[in-house]
């Protein structure tokens, strides 16, 4: 399984491409970044067409995405959640035009599913994916975030695949 994750944001966008064959394996990962001065409509746009791009070049088999998040009470940071809320589109957008599957996750699941707890910081997630992945170098924060959602993926479809095994009580074998 091929799995492209995205940390979306406007002017930062992670993106990490995971393998899984009895392990996991980092194919690329990186960032797409952009200038705060461009237009929010020119980065979306151009965000959109790097994430064509990766689709069209690194062929995944799903896609996944993580969930903007804005805690309780905390209104100082609704635009930042809008802004990662409308790259998060775009991803979606693209997903959805190629026919891949996609699968989002909230920032607590990725980081429980990666690191053990679900308050981890971007140091403890840094430190996660490399090791988890076996890299040479520890990757940018918004890749290392894009690999961890990855991870959180097919960490869910392992869990999911075990569940889909176990065998109920009274039935047959």
């Amino acid at each position: 399984m091929r799995v492209l994750g995205f940390d979306p944001g406007t002017i930062r966008m992670g993106y990490g491409v995971v393998d899984f064959d009895r392990r996991p394996q980092a194919d690329d990962y990186g960032v797409v970044a952009l200038p705060k001065t461009m237009p929010i409509e020119q980065r979306l746009y151009q965000m959109y067409t790097h994430v064509l791009n990766m689709i069209s070049i690194f062929q995944p088999d799903v896609i996944a995405v993580e969930e903007p998040f804005v805690g309780k009470g905390e209104r100082r940071f609704a635009g930042a959640a809008l802004a990662v809320g409308q790259a998060q589109a775009v991803v979606l957008i693209g997903a959805a035009g190629q026919g891949v599957p996609l699968f989002r996750y909230s920032p607590a699941l990725v980081k429980s599913s990666v690191a053990d707890y679900g308050a981890a910081t971007k140091e403890q997630m840094q430190r996660s994916v490399t090791v988890t992945l076996g890299l040479k170098e520890t990757p940018e924060s918004d890749a290392a975030d894009a690999l961890s959602v990855c991870l959180c993926h097919l960490s869910q479809c392992q869990a999911s695949s075990a569940l889909d095994r176990e065998i109920l009580p009274g039935s047959e074998r």
